[in-house]
């Protein structure tokens, strides 16, 4: 065998090495690299989440799953796995976080100066128009929302519970002023949030948006309804 031919054999053999055995290999390193966490870009569950919402305003909650968010965010699904055992986790995360948003956004009305009356109708007018906001600006995160506090009654509970100690919060500032009369704060909390629930509850503003029913004149007049009775002692 001339010493040209046996060059050619040795480059043939290299290929077919590169081609059948260092090929897939490689293709195994990536895979075994892609389902790791991330640490260049720190995959965190916040990420995860970002990247779900915009998933699910792109192409809607039915259309989202954990493979299009794994995609997005350039890692596998098992790895999104190891964060959110499921796509319903993720959603459930999605809107806990909304949840907790809206109430900081209550709690910035109990830290605030002025009357407890003033305090506690601002407050339910700022969740009632945060509400409105999102319905009408993110419309596939509020449907997102509505559906599954329907699944998830201990959300919503824990929501109704934070949002009355943030209530009380408010009366008893109000009883400690000399504002109000009232002799269980606790019970008069629940009162209030049962009030102004349906200006609230997504399902009901939902439903005078579509109808083109402002609902703010009524939270003003149950507030001051309210008001009156906290006044003159409960």
């Amino acid at each position: 065998m001339t010493t040209g031919r046996k060059i050619q054999k040795s480059i043939n053999i290299l290929c077919f090495l590169f081609v059948v055995v260092i090929s897939p290999l490689e293709g195994y390193d990536r895979d075994m690299a892609s389902d790791k966490p991330e640490t260049g870009n720190a995959l965190t569950a916040e990420r995860i989440l970002d990247a779900a919402r915009d998933q699910v305003r792109r192409f809607g909650e039915a259309k989202t799953n954990v493979v299009d968010i794994a995609r997005a965010l350039g890692t596998s699904h098992a790895t999104i796995y190891r964060y959110f055992p499921s796509k319903a986790e993720v959603f459930s995360a999605i809107v806990a976080s909304t949840m907790r948003d809206e109430e900081e956004l209550a709690r910035t009305f109990v830290d605030a100066p002025g009357p407890a009356s003033e305090r506690l109708t601002g407050l339910v007018l700022a969740l009632h128009r945060r509400k409105i906001e999102r319905f009408g600006n993110d419309p596939e995160m509020y449907q997102l929302y509505r559906r599954v506090i329907d699944d998830r009654p201990d959300l919503v509970r824990n929501y109704a519970d934070a949002m009355t100690r943030l209530l009380a919060a408010i009366l008893r500032d109000g009883v400690q002023q000399g504002e109000f009369r009232i002799d269980d704060v606790d019970a008069a909390s629940e009162v209030v949030r049962d009030a102004v629930t349906v200006f609230i509850y997504p399902a009901l503003v939902e439903a005078a948006a579509k109808a083109g029913i402002s609902m703010e004149q009524a939270i003003k007049r149950v507030m001051a309804t309210l008001t009156v009775a906290f006044r003159s002692g409960v």
